[in-house]
């Protein structure tokens, strides 16, 4: 056997036996969780100070970001919400996967790098279908009901094969509309998950189509772990996404807890529901008593139906109070919460663009995006595969290139680093966006989109909020960077 395989083999043998520790509870798991919490603190210390931006703040808190999931995930398995045949089908998932006895991921990354000068994106977000069960104000993606826009299936499984083989991908991300949804004849989400089981999937849903029925093929499946949307309690979630629907929410996590099955909440904070947001209660009442294991938080971004909502989006203001409490609850509380704009210092600035260890994003009608939030193109799937060209081929656009030049412009892997507490492209910085990452060649995703390039109202607003929330957060992070007394310096893409 090949010496390569025999070390594979290995990490995944001592990866999924850690985990089976974990999972037990004995004498043996208090120190096998030290063992593991002192070695995620210095192995990301240790590379933010060699690979990284040397910054003592950004390692502490990417190693925050770690522990917690690991808390959080052994408290719901003790309580019964995590099933232990779950976890190991996800250890053995991550271990064909992510540690590989093939060596495949490793392999494809080498490659990848050897061809293009720099790592692959780490992950890919995909939105089959644009149809959506629920009609919810402000959405990103417009969806509703009768929007019909849908990839076929044999595509989203070859885009899935290319990411994997070319890109060493191992993570899949699945949005919409609403994932449950799509479905091309008898195959969908399920049977892709099922095709590919050496791969992760983490699908974005609204909760309202996780039946019995449902849960029990996905913890048989056992690599798919959903998030489910809601925006606070019962008025809030039924204002934006209509009556009955949080009611239905929890009627399907306790079905994903009968079952044995992790899963999380995605928030999208908006002015009406911020009040909620800012109160330690909220937070309490997800982890604490529902059971989620993970929190993301998106702020209402100003494109799709919120194009005309720009009254919802939160102030800078807003943002920063936001950022206070993200802060409080991730070292003070232990909660897992993904803030995607305020939470830059966990990914050392934004990760778009086929960023190394990013993402990039494909939409309903093939269209390969920057970013869920970045409603422009220059390349798609359908024109793509019929030049007989392969995914990674897509990212090295002009328009993708600008964009991940502007990030190491911005200051990833640099020191001192830029500031990850306004690290979005479109949202904290539109006027660069505009002029120096734009290219002649870039297409509007939909109508909404092509509208707000030619709308001043709307730029004139993007470059205020950017300007004052940069105001508002520079020193402030400047401040976290105190230990950083190190001469300037800027890394290349590793």
């Amino acid at each position: 056997m090949r010496t390569d395989l025999i070390k594979a083999r290995i990490r995944t043998n001592l990866a999924t036996g850690t985990l089976k520790m974990l999972a037990n509870k004995s004498f043996l798991r208090n120190a096998a969780l030290k063992v593991v919490t002192d070695r995620v603190k210095k192995s990301l210390r240790d590379y933010e100070m060699t690979e990284g931006s040397q910054s003592e703040y950004l390692a502490a808190v990417e190693a925050q970001y770690v522990i917690n999931l690991i808390n959080l995930g052994i408290r719901n398995l003790d309580r019964g919400y995590i099933s232990k045949d779950y976890l190991k089908r996800v250890a053995e998932t991550l271990g064909r996967g992510l540690w590989g006895e093939s060596s495949r991921s490793r392999e494809a990354a080498q490659k990848y790098r050897e061809k293009y000068g720099i790592n692959p994106p780490s992950l890919c977000v995909i939105s089959p279908s644009q149809r959506c069960n629920l009609n919810c104000i402000g959405c990103y993606a417009a969806s509703n009901a009768r929007t019909q826009a849908s990839l076929p299936y044999d595509m989203v499984a070859r885009l899935v094969r290319e990411v994997r083989d070319i890109c060493g991908m191992t993570f899949i991300v699945i949005s919409g509309g609403e994932p449950f949804m799509w479905k091309d004849g008898d195959k969908g989400l399920l049977t892709l998950a099922e095709e590919f089981n050496d791969m992760f999937f983490h699908v974005y849903t609204n909760g309202t189509l996780l039946d019995e029925s449902t849960c029990q093929k996905m913890i048989k499946l056992g690599n798919i772990t959903p998030a489910i949307s809601v925006e606070g309690y019962e008025a809030e979630t039924d204002r934006r996404r209509g009556k009955g629907v949080f009611k239905k929410i929890l009627q399907s996590m306790d079905n994903l807890k009968k079952y044995g099955i992790a899963f999380g909440v995605s928030i999208t904070a908006t002015k009406e529901n911020l009040p909620v947001l800012l109160e330690d209660r909220f937070y309490e009442y997800w982890f604490d008593e529902v059971g989620a294991t993970y929190m993301w938080m998106f702020h209402l971004m100003p494109i799709g139906r919120a194009k005309d909502t720009m009254d919802l989006v939160i102030s800078p203001e807003d943002r920063v109070k936001l950022l206070a409490k993200w802060e409080e609850m991730l070292f003070k509380r232990g909660y897992f919460i993904g803030d995607f704009w305020n939470s830059g210092a966990a990914s050392r600035g934004c990760i778009a663009y086929g960023r190394p260890s990013g993402y990039f994003y494909v939409d309903w009608n093939g269209n390969i995006t920057p970013c869920a939030f970045v409603p422009y193109y220059v390349d798609n799937l359908y024109d793509l595969y019929k030049q007989g060209k392969t995914i990674d081929e897509a990212l090295w656009s002009d328009f993708f290139k600008r964009g991940r030049q502007w990030q190491m412009e911005y200051g990833y892997l640099s020191n001192p680093p830029g500031n990850f507490f306004a690290p979005c492209s479109i949202r904290d910085n539109y006027k660069y966006f505009r002029e120096k990452v734009m290219t002649p060649d870039v297409k509007p995703e939909d109508e909404n989109a092509r509208l707000a390039l030619e709308d001043p109202q709307y730029y004139e607003k993007m470059v205020k909020f950017d300007e004052e929330i940069h105001q508002l957060t520079e020193s402030w992070w400047k401040d976290k960077l105190v230990k950083n007394n190190q001469p300037e310096q800027s890394r290349k893409e590793a």
